[in-house]
């Protein structure tokens, strides 16, 4: 599935600019493969449940996740970006 278009929320915006350079690097690496195939393994891209209904988390490096949802189903929106502890507790 391809996506026309990938946006970011002011949250999402300013989690990213926290995190270090080296992730912040990772996570464009993901997002190359993300807009090539959104379901690659790599990702492990699933669903949320409960606060996050709706969401869907892919895997960025060990213990940082991206949450995203998909609008008219053609846009990606990045919502949120942590680790698991920072987005899950």
């Amino acid at each position: 599935m391809t996506y026309h278009r990938i946006d970011f929320t002011k949250g999402f915006t300013k989690q990213f600019k926290k995190l270090p350079k080296r992730q912040q690097e990772k996570f464009y690496g993901r997002l190359k493969l993300f807009k090539d195939d959104p379901y690659a393994s790599l990702l492990n891209n699933h669903g949320l449940k409960g606060k996050y209904l709706g969401y869907r988390s892919i895997n960025i490096e060990s213990d940082l996740r991206a949450l995203y949802f998909i609008e008219k189903d053609v846009i990606v929106i990045f919502a949120f970006i942590g680790s698991h502890s920072q987005l899950y507790d």
